[in-house]
């Protein structure tokens, strides 16, 4: 192979490099961001589920199940 072709695979080699690791910091900080959001949410409802719509003495998962079997399919 020629200097040339060869200066141009490592430069194409290093740029590929540099791209995967960007995509994959991007990729990582989405996934920490989505699954605070999710939590987050989580929280939420099930202080509302606690708050709003458990009976006295049922738990936050009770509360949803019987909810979830009140729902009209």
């Amino acid at each position: 192979m020629s200097k040339i072709a060869e200066t141009n695979e490592k430069i194409a080699k290093k740029v590929t490099d540099g791209y995967q690791k960007i995509e994959d910091g991007v990729v990582d900080g989405y996934k920490k961001i989505e699954a605070g959001v999710v939590e987050g949410f989580e929280k939420v409802t099930d202080k509302c589920v606690e708050v709003l719509f458990a009976k006295e003495g049922e738990s936050v998962e009770d509360a949803k199940k019987r909810l979830a079997s009140n729902v009209k399919k």
